[in-house]
């Protein structure tokens, strides 16, 4: 009985042992993992710095603003392209709006230098308010695009009614006249002083309007002088092909000295059959020589059938 007590002792210590040491295994291993966490492995990219340099884009002044200003009058300005960031500032390209024209741009710019993009505006053609657009093109990638901006109201000093242009459409050998009224927003008497022609087959002659009755009603500053141009076309030494030239009209406005009137159109030309035509099938071409730079020649295929004649049409001369 004494041995079997022992016994049963010996195997209930036995078991506290065991639980005791799982015990102290499993708080070591947490104490461990708590203690020093298991590392990820790293990956070589992983394992180099990152590259954070990048080149920034700063508009020192993105709008320009004009204000008014005399048609015809041409605006160049450089707009002002800082390079705020660590990496060169690359301009890949400055696309202009309509009516705008990029004249030059720095392509490549260093860290904190300031380079230059040029603009061009030829107001000739508009008048009123206007808003001419660059668009920048450049290797920010926060910014890879950006717009400059030119404002102005362009206001005619000098104009034309009822349009600043003639359009003629005739045969060759005719001559047409067409006449516009110039008037002026100037405070000075408006006179015209001379005006240049493009060549000989066109003639613009100036008139001063005397009469109230033929001015050009509600234009221009009340009480100014108008003229009238009487611009001809044509005539035997006028060349085949299409018009377009200008008539160059200098005036004494201090704002707006030159005006040009475009002078467009075209000549036709007409074909006749010789009198001496023999009967028959027709199949060739006429070739028209003209001072177009681009296309001198001009060739038109010519098909028909001439007919004899009748009795009737012979005697009376047709």
């Amino acid at each position: 009985m004494s041995s079997k007590r022992n016994h049963v002792i010996t195997m209930i210590v036995s078991v506290f042992l065991v639980a005791a040491c799982a015990m102290a295994d499993g708080a070591k291993s947490k104490a461990k993992t708590d203690a020093e966490p298991a590392a990820a492995p790293q990956t070589a990219a992983a394992a180099q710095p990152a590259d954070t340099k990048s080149p920034r884009l700063t508009i020192v002044e993105p709008v320009k603003d004009y204000g008014t200003i005399p048609k015809g009058e041409k605006l160049d300005w450089s707009f002002l392209v800082k390079n705020t960031g660590d990496a060169d500032l690359q301009i890949i390209a400055a696309k202009p709006g309509c009516g705008c024209t990029v004249a030059d741009f720095d392509k490549v710019i260093k860290p904190g230098d300031t380079g230059k993009v040029t603009a061009h505006v030829d107001t000739t053609a508009f008048a009123g308010p206007i808003a001419k657009t660059v668009t920048l093109e450049t290797n920010d990638p926060n910014t890879p695009t950006s717009t400059l901006t030119i404002h102005a109201i362009v206001k005619p000093y000098v104009e034309a009614y009822p349009a600043g242009f003639v359009r003629f459409n005739m045969l060759q050998g005719d001559a047409e006249s067409q006449s516009v009224t110039l008037y002026s927003e100037e405070e000075e008497p408006f006179q015209i002083t001379k005006i240049d022609v493009p060549n000989d087959y066109i003639k613009a002659v100036p008139e001063k309007i005397t009469n109230p009755s033929e001015l050009a009603p509600g234009v221009g500053r009340p009480g100014q002088t108008q003229y009238k141009v009487n611009i001809t076309v044509g005539g035997p030494d006028a060349k085949i092909g299409p018009l377009a030239d200008k008539v160059h009209v200098y005036t004494n406005s201090k704002h707006q000295p030159d005006y040009f009137i475009s002078v467009t159109g075209e000549y036709e030309v007409t074909l006749q059959v010789a009198k001496n035509a023999k009967p028959g099938d027709v199949d060739g071409q006429v070739k028209i020589y003209t001072n177009d730079k681009v296309n001198p020649i001009v060739t038109v295929p010519v098909k028909g059938t001439i007919k004899a004649a009748s009795a009737s049409a012979a005697k009376s001369g047709r």
